[in-house]
């Protein structure tokens, strides 16, 4: 799945897939060749190689952001 959508000029902000590891992250910059990607629902943000990134669909970024919002739900005591 590699592509070139996230590229080195990938936008801050910017909901992507990182095809490495599966995982979703908002893009936080930049640092040498590599983009920062930090969790949607918070943590610790990793390297991935821009060339190995893929933007996400609409469907795909609402999915992502629904199941941040019920895991937080779930969370929540009553």
């Amino acid at each position: 799945m590699a592509t070139t959508d996230g590229g080195p000029g990938a936008t801050e902000g910017v909901l992507v897939k990182d095809s490495d590891n599966g995982k979703v992250g908002v893009v936080m910059g930049s640092e040498g060749p590599y983009l920062q990607l930090r969790p949607l629902n918070g943590g610790r943000e990793w390297d991935a190689r821009p060339d190995r990134i893929a933007r996400l669909t609409v469907r795909e970024e609402i999915s992502a952001r629904l199941a941040v919002q019920n895991e937080r739900s779930v969370k929540r005591p009553l």
